[in-house]
């Protein structure tokens, strides 16, 4: 954490030493991020340069060192939501789905998940609103005004979100039984 401190103030400076050796500490991490939302590693590093770019350009807006990881990964949220928003126009489907069932039941009966298996092959907007609630822990209401959509269907992406995964676990059970 010393490394952290001494880095976030040198880079406050426009140190470009610490804004590098900020960069080298959070810069795979938060391609992880940017990639669990853009499903892509190219457009994932176009993100994370922006994000730095940002978050060295407006650096003195975060005020504690300790604060550093959570603001970044904030931009680097913030870009990947806009990147698909562009590259976009449409995100949502507008399929009702009925008989969502206990995702933590289908989850339980598969030795190994590949969460990045899983989140390659999900639909584009069932992935943004199910990274945006269960990662970045936001509330309905939160994502409607971040995406600039209804409540409603946020709910109802989140849901549907949920049936693609129950049914994406239950067909790789499925081939992993017939493979025996």
């Amino acid at each position: 954490m010393k490394n952290l401190e001494e880095n976030f103030k040198l880079a406050k400076k426009q140190d470009r030493k610490g804004q590098k050796a900020l960069y080298e500490m959070f810069s795979a991490k938060m391609l992880a991020v940017a990639n669990s939302y853009v499903n892509n590693l190219h457009d994932a590093e176009d993100i994370i340069m922006n994000s730095f770019f940002t978050c060295f350009s407006k650096i003195d807006e975060c005020r504690e060192w300790k604060c550093f990881p959570f603001w970044l990964r904030k931009i680097v949220v913030n870009n990947s939501i806009n990147f698909i928003q562009k590259r976009k126009n449409t995100l949502y489907t507008n399929v009702e789905v009925e008989g969502i069932s206990n995702i933590e039941e289908d989850w339980d009966e598969l030795e190994e998940i590949d969460m990045s298996e899983i989140f390659s092959k999900m639909p584009d907007g069932y992935r943004l609103i199910f990274n945006l609630y269960v990662f970045e822990e936001k509330k309905h209401h939160e994502i409607a005004e971040i995406l600039n959509i209804s409540e409603g269907t946020s709910k109802s992406q989140l849901s549907k979100s949920k049936k693609w995964i129950i049914d994406f676990l239950k067909q790789k059970k499925d081939e992993k039984q017939y493979a025996k």
